[in-house]
């Protein structure tokens, strides 16, 4: 069946960085755009930011431009969230999400618009 593994979250400080991985199984990885979400507590699930299948397209909230940075290597059925810069509101719950795509440049912002989710992994900006 379908899995996906997110990991990399923890506790840190403001102004510090962390690395975010999903690890992807059950699925052709690389023919499905991904994309990272977050929820914070008495929150709505929101958009973080998204990656087309080959890699050719980024996406990015404007609440975390500049500061994280999307990616994936098809190779190992992996992607990565790299945050720096973390402020206290990015404290959430993140979430990675897949859905098959035919675009090689298509990404997608929208929760509803994905078919598989992780269980999430919890981040904690210390102010």
């Amino acid at each position: 069946q379908v899995q996906l593994v997110e990991s990399g979250g923890g506790l840190v400080q403001a102004g510090g960085s962390l690395r975010l991985s999903c690890a992807a199984s059950g699925i052709t990885f690389s023919s499905y755009a991904m994309g990272w979400f977050r929820q914070a507590p008495g929150k709505e699930r929101e958009f973080v930011a998204a990656i087309s299948w080959s890699g050719s397209r980024t996406y990015y909230a404007d609440s975390v431009k500049g500061r994280f940075t999307i990616s994936r290597d098809n190779a190992k059925n992996t992607m990565y969230l790299q945050m720096n810069s973390l402020k206290p509101e990015d404290t959430a719950v993140y979430f990675c999400a897949a859905v098959f795509s035919f675009g090689a440049g298509s990404y997608y912002v929208r929760a509803n618009e994905y078919s598989y989710w992780g269980q999430g992994t919890q981040v904690t900006v210390s102010s």
